[in-house]
């Protein structure tokens, strides 16, 4: 069994960290999000991996390599534009040959890998499986519509009036028939080759689809909001250590990991967070859900909740929360304006100014 990984996405949602980065790169806990797929796909024991890639294809190859660090064999296939998921299973033909394969969107969380799901399908071998999950809001995925017994029947993508809550996770297994499927649909109004088209093809032609609905922890990581809840689901389950340096007159409460290199001196690390090698942080807090990369310095800041990337400077800022910071920022102070009041008062008035 093979996996085809997708990287190719151009992540709008993210920009402007997009403009300069690929979004499988943004780091969970200071681990690129794309990593947390490679290490699934190689625990659910495949190795041979196909990673579509498009405009940050340099990136991702300087990132990922050969995929041995991973135990893989990593085959880089070249995506024109972003045309659909199904577009990228039509291109990768070449390397998926007739085998069985799982499809992993390089964007998505899943907390707990997929090797079960991978045992089952090898177990029952339909033509297809996918996972759903319930949300909120379905109208923003791909949704599925089950009939009582559970069985699939049909699926449609981003639906303005969806029939089900049951939204596609971006994990998919498929045996060779798919093929024929992604050759036998045409392009969405949007312009693409979608995969529930394809799904739906091998369901009209009377091809065995399976579902499997997962109730545990699942992010498409493609917005900021979904980044920082991935990061701190990932931070709470990260055992603490200190390998840095952290002074006398520094705090540090609950998981927190400070890599090599590190440094803490006066400061208040409330976790859980992660902080990359060589980073200083001095007279700062920084609250529970945060992970600050490599290289990066926090002086007489506050920060929680949010996600620093490699390099990036935060100098004497009272409170940042809720926040994706990118790669050598420099985050400082406005400078002072005096302030004063400019007042127009008739007779006898009477003015309570707090200042």
């Amino acid at each position: 069994m093979k996996a085809l990984v997708l990287s190719g996405g151009a992540g709008t949602r993210l920009r402007p960290i997009t403009h300069t980065y690929a979004k499988q790169l943004v780091p969970v806990a200071n681990k690129p999000v794309l990593f947390y797929g490679l290490e699934a796909i190689a625990e659910a024991g495949i190795t041979e991996v196909g990673i579509v890639v498009g405009d940050t294809a340099t990136e991702i190859q300087r990132a990922v390599g050969d995929g041995s660090a991973f135990g893989l064999d990593i085959t880089y296939i070249q995506q024109s534009a972003p045309l659909g998921l199904a577009h990228a299973v039509l291109i990768a033909k070449g390397f998926l040959g007739d085998e069985d394969f799982v499809m992993y969107l390089g964007d998505n969380f899943i907390v707990g890998g997929i090797a079960g799901l991978v045992d089952e399908f090898r177990g029952t071998r339909p033509d297809a499986q996918i996972l759903l999950t319930k949300v909120a809001d379905p109208s923003a995925f791909g949704v599925a519509e089950l009939d009582s017994s559970g069985k699939v029947v049909a699926l449609e993508e981003k639906p303005a009036t969806p029939r089900s809550d049951l939204a596609l996770v971006g994990v998919f297994l498929f045996s060779p028939a798919v093929h024929e499927a992604v050759q036998g649909i045409d392009p969405s109004a949007r312009g693409e080759l979608e995969i529930t088209d394809a799904l739906q093809w091998l369901i009209d032609h009377g091809r065995d689809v399976r579902s499997t609905t997962i109730s545990g922890y699942w992010k498409d990581t493609g917005n900021v909001i979904d980044m920082l809840e991935v990061n701190r689901a990932v931070l709470e389950g990260v055992e603490g250590r200190v390998d840095g340096s952290v002074d006398a007159a520094s705090e540090i409460i609950g998981q927190v990991t400070i890599e090599a290199g590190a440094e803490i001196r006066g400061s208040r690390i409330v976790g859980p967070v992660a902080i990359g090698a060589n980073t200083l942080i001095v007279g700062s807090y920084v609250g529970p859900s945060t992970s600050i990369a490599s290289d990066c310095r926090i002086d007489s800041s506050e920060i929680e909740f949010s996600i620093v990337l490699a390099g990036a400077t935060i100098q004497g800022v009272r409170r940042i929360e809720s926040s994706l910071i990118g790669r050598d920022v420099e985050v400082t102070p406005a400078a002072g304006v005096p302030a004063a009041h400019r007042l127009v008062l008739g007779d006898h008035s009477q003015v309570r100014i707090s200042s």
